[in-house]
């Protein structure tokens, strides 16, 4: 059935203000900063918030950032000018190099994208006076959110994925689908940018939108919709979740010198394993400052601190080291090192930060359990401590099973590796090079029956790898 423009235009209006009103994401009178690329998501929210402004007595302002990332950009920024013109409201643009954003940093671009346009948002908003910064995203993004922390090992908490509302940061489009939001717009006679990096299948995003969704379609075609309100669920759940965690902290975490948290062991054993998990999810963010890179891996290692029995060891997760001090566990602020300083000495096991939001895992088995892309195993006994971690050199060498080297160079460049995969990319030595991960690791070495083995992990590699 073929709706007119009229009714189609009139029912996203009514629904967008009804999740609005809803989930209470602006008040009448608030100043709201607008994020704008120029794509059917953006402007879709553009055109409706500009609609409602009247009603709920709000002021608009504009927000639009070039990444620098191709040919074609400053057409888009054009074009977003000209849509805005034509509403009468105010705009604010800024380019920034995110490529060489990516590369300075040794980040994947499109972590290096979404670290300076959030940068950017937050400094417009705080120079306009904007209390809130209304973003695109709708249910087809949710989709791809959920889909991408599973396969990336996400907590609980994370499978809530994007919220309505985080801290300044706004959704109103959440419940709406892309095909949704571009009729919605063919109906108010209006055209958008369409971005081919979005076709780009070496970002992990563009895969999963094209490649992974439409085969679960296949199984089940509202699959968009069954993940986008399991994460509605999820967030509920959290909701909960967090007036609990909020009472179990004040009463078992105290502060460390100012530095850290400290718990008795004692205490968080006697916990149900679910709010034990949830309740470390909850002190590391507050520790390291937020809870994003946080992995059901991390939770995991930090609740074998206090089931091993051992009185003195530590964990290291991204941005902060958790120590077992005899009965207490303590948990302490590590900022990551600088990436092009990358040279990390490994003397013990446990879980170690690197740059890019990667961690490697170091354990020492009684028995193989098989190696992989992501995990590599080495006889304990013939591997020297310490193990030095760092960031590709020029003239670094990789020995052959049939004897002499191969050129880690030539290596990268054979997997076709983006340049800044290269540059963040970790390999790990001992005496000599010993893994490049995702891709080889040096012969021999390999563990005898009965004898200890060294596991090398890394968690949080993103890329394609042909595992050479």
């Amino acid at each position: 059935m073929v709706f007119p423009a009229f009714f189609i235009g009139a029912a996203m209006l009514a629904k967008v203000s009804r999740y609005i009103r809803r989930h209470a994401l602006v008040t009448p009178g608030d100043r709201v900063l607008v994020a704008v690329s120029g794509g059917s998501d953006s402007l879709a929210l553009l055109d409706l918030l500009h609609q409602l402004a009247t009603q709920w007595s709000l002021e608009l302002v504009v927000a639009h950032l070039d990444h620098g990332m191709r040919a074609g950009s400053a057409e888009d920024a054009e074009f977003v000018a000209d849509f805005t013109r034509r509403l009468g409201l105010p705009l604010v643009t800024a380019r920034v190099d995110v490529p060489a954003l990516a590369q300075k940093e040794r980040g994947g671009l499109e972590a290096a994208a979404r670290s300076a346009r959030r940068r950017f948002l937050r400094e417009v908003a705080a120079e306009r006076g904007c209390r809130v910064i209304a973003l695109g995203q709708q249910r087809d993004d949710q989709a791809e959110t959920v889909l991408e922390r599973l396969m990336r090992g996400s907590t609980a908490t994370g499978l809530a994925a994007m919220r309505p509302r985080s801290g300044p940061f706004i959704r109103p489009l959440l419940e709406c689908s892309r095909q949704q939001l571009q009729d919605y717009l063919r109906a108010r006679g209006s055209s958008w940018a369409e971005d081919p990096s979005n076709l780009d299948p070496a970002f992990t995003r563009n895969r999963i939108r094209h490649q992974l969704l439409p085969h679960l379609a296949g199984f089940n075609p509202r699959i968009t919709e069954r993940l986008a309100a399991f994460a509605d669920r999820c967030g509920i759940e959290e909701d909960y979740w967090e007036g609990l965690l909020a009472d179990q902290e004040a009463r078992l975490a105290t502060s460390l010198d100012g530095t850290g948290l400290q718990v008795s062991i004692a205490q968080l054993a006697a916990l149900h394993p679910a709010l034990r998990d949830r309740l470390l999810h909850r002190l590391l963010g507050r520790v390291r400052g937020g809870r994003t890179g946080l992995l059901a891996v991390h939770i995991a290692a930090v609740a074998g601190l206090l089931e091993d029995g051992l009185p003195q060891r530590q964990v290291h997760l991204p941005g902060v080291v958790v120590l077992r001090r005899y009965d207490r566990l303590q948990l302490r602020c590590q900022p990551p090192a600088a990436a092009g300083d990358l040279q990390l000495q490994i003397s013990a096991a446990g879980e170690y930060l690197l740059p890019g939001g990667m961690t490697l895992g170091v354990e020492l088995r009684p028995a193989p359990l098989g190696g992989g892309p992501w995990a590599v195993e080495f006889a304990a006994a013939a591997t020297p401590w310490p193990l030095t971690v760092r960031h590709f050199q020029p003239g670094d060498r990789i020995r052959l099973a049939g004897g002499g080297h191969h050129r880690v160079k030539e290596l990268l460049r054979a997997a076709r590796l983006p340049g800044e995969v290269r540059a963040m990319l970790p390999l790990v030595a001992a005496d000599e090079l010993l893994w490049v991960p995702g891709l080889r690791r040096c012969p021999g070495r390999v563990p005898e029956h009965g004898e200890k083995v060294l596991r090398l992990t890394l968690f949080g590699a993103t890329w394609a790898t042909n595992n050479l």
